[in-house]
């Protein structure tokens, strides 16, 4: 074996969803959560696009990060590489949060590749730091995180995903989630160090995204907590061709609490954009 084809072999591999016939279109999920909640979005999308939703590293069928060094979001766009490929080129790029911010360092790692981006609250809290130091919009996910590393330090998965979830989606969303679904969502927020080091010390500048000259819908709820309003007030001046769109009774969690509202919009800006909407249902054409 060749020392190239032994690097191909030990190179990890995602799993992911697709589905569809038709231009690319590849969707990331937010962390502390799977490919599965884009499942409504590619049915919407099959009929006209070729659309995949991979797990991020120790996610869903996903490895885990296989080494002791720290991860950042350039390593998740290497990870998912075979699915970009396998969309095709130009593609388009759709992410929800941690998933938002992967999707906007693979549009800048190979601007080329990528026709559009759909993006509901990247978090890349790196740049609320860069515009201004802490303590800044950003304390209150820095505390979280923090908070819910110390938990899993004293061995309590249940008490971090408590805090980490109830920050994002509300005070007491954590005893309201059902007994089935809080398994996963505990055994995922191990990575939360990994999520926020990787977010908070991502390297891209500012300056890089003012360069970006692609359609981008940029998506944010009223009810998200302020360091992901703090991203959207830096970040969406900064794009050049930007679609900024406000959802009045959702969260940052609006993707995965109110899928139909925030998936028809992405699929007119995908119609729109990749320049098929009359491809579309009737019903997503407007």
């Amino acid at each position: 074996m060749s020392i190239a084809e032994a690097v191909r072999t030990a190179r990890p591999e995602p799993a992911y969803k697709v589905a569809g016939t038709g231009p690319g279109v590849v969707c990331l999920h937010a962390n502390a959560s799977t490919s599965g909640q884009w499942r409504g979005l590619l049915d919407l999308l099959a009929p006209t696009f070729r659309a995949f939703a991979p797990d991020s590293y120790g996610s869903g069928g996903s490895p885990d990060w296989p080494s002791d060094r720290v991860i950042s979001l350039r390593d998740e766009v290497e990870l998912i590489e075979p699915v970009l490929a396998e969309a095709g080129s130009p593609l388009a790029l759709v992410g929800h949060s941690y998933g938002a911010a992967v999707a906007l360092v693979a549009a800048l790692a190979n601007p080329r590749r990528v026709r559009a981006l759909a993006l509901y609250e990247p978090t890349l809290f790196s740049l609320v730091d860069e515009v201004a130091p802490p303590p800044n919009e950003a304390e209150g996910i820095r505390r979280g995180v923090a908070a819910a590393a110390a938990a899993l330090d004293a061995g309590d998965r249940d008490a971090a995903a408590e805090g980490f979830i109830d920050y994002w989606m509300g005070e007491g969303s954590w005893e309201r989630t059902p007994d089935a679904r809080k398994a996963p969502i505990a055994s995922s927020v191990r990575n939360i160090r990994r999520w926020g080091h990787a977010l908070f010390t991502e390297p891209t500048p500012l300056a890089a995204f003012r360069t970006l000259d692609i359609p981008v819908l940029y998506m944010v709820g009223a009810r998200s907590p302020e360091s992901a309003q703090g991203v959207a007030r830096i970040l969406a001046n900064a794009l050049p061709r930007v679609d900024l769109v406000g959802f009045n009774y959702l969260g940052h969690m609006g993707p995965v609490t109110h899928p139909e509202r925030v998936n028809e919009v992405i699929a007119r800006f995908l119609g729109r954009t990749l320049g098929v909407r009359d491809s579309l249902p009737l019903a997503l054409r407007a």
